[in-house]
């Protein structure tokens, strides 16, 4: 498929690991980039109208936090917001309703292709009957939540194919991994697992540069596992 192409002006909150490369991406894919590190936007102050004004999309890879603090401030301008920060969803329904009235933001534990593939495999590995299931998880050191938002989005897929089942997480935090998961299936008999393992973080910035293209004609509430499928 033909990508139209169409500038777009981003901002992107967050010049870690990954908010650096989903910069270099979208610049890549000709658009205007504008970033901010955590330090230059504490407690949102820099998401005012007048620095909103020409920006199609903000996304953000920041911490917990500041990521609500961020939402909260975009979307009551009428602004369109990508979260790639995990570790909030205490706070999902108070996001949704901000954004189901005004702007838009789409949300997501993972934003490369390969992992949503990893989500739909994991649908179908949940139906084995008289399978345990667990989830190991390993990321580099300076990630701060442990289990994963992938890992527990994991753990959402199986529950709700069997629900009521422990499902362990197991965390690591080690030296610079981009990412791996692992969901493993236990008998009596045989053991299954499905295994992803990312040797870049390039694809996670790829979708999430994809997923803010799609974002900027849309209004509401979105989980990027709904709409991966048209990007």
């Amino acid at each position: 498929m033909i990508r139209e192409e169409v500038t777009m002006q981003f901002l992107i909150l967050g010049k870690g690991k990954t908010g650096s490369l989903v910069a270099e991406v979208a610049r890549e894919r000709g658009h205007a980039v504008h970033a901010l590190d955590i330090n230059e936007n504490q407690h949102a102050a820099a998401l005012t109208a007048a620095n909103l004004k020409d920006v199609d999309v903000v996304i953000d890879f920041t911490t917990a936090e500041a990521a609500v603090e961020n939402m909260r401030a975009v979307l009551t301008l009428g602004g369109r917001i990508v979260v790639g920060t995990t570790g909030w969803y205490a706070r999902l329904d108070e996001m949704k309703a901000l954004a189901q009235n005004r702007g838009a933001m789409l949300y997501g534990t993972n934003f490369s292709m390969g992992v949503q593939k990893l989500f739909r495999l994991t649908t179908e590995l949940a139906k084995l009957e008289g399978y345990s299931f667990s989830i190991a998880e390993t990321h580099h050191t300076s990630k701060l939540d442990a289990p994963s938002g992938t890992a527990i989005t994991l753990r959402e897929i199986i529950q709700a194919t069997r629900p009521g089942i422990e499902v362990p997480i197991t965390s690591e935090r080690v030296g610079d991994a981009k990412g791996e998961h692992v969901v493993t299936a236990r008998s009596e008999v045989d053991m299954l697992e499905i295994r992803h393992n990312a040797h870049s973080r390039r694809g996670f910035a790829l979708g999430a540069v994809r997923a803010a293209e799609w974002l900027a004609n849309q209004s509401g509430a979105w989980d990027f596992r709904e709409i991966c499928n048209q990007l």
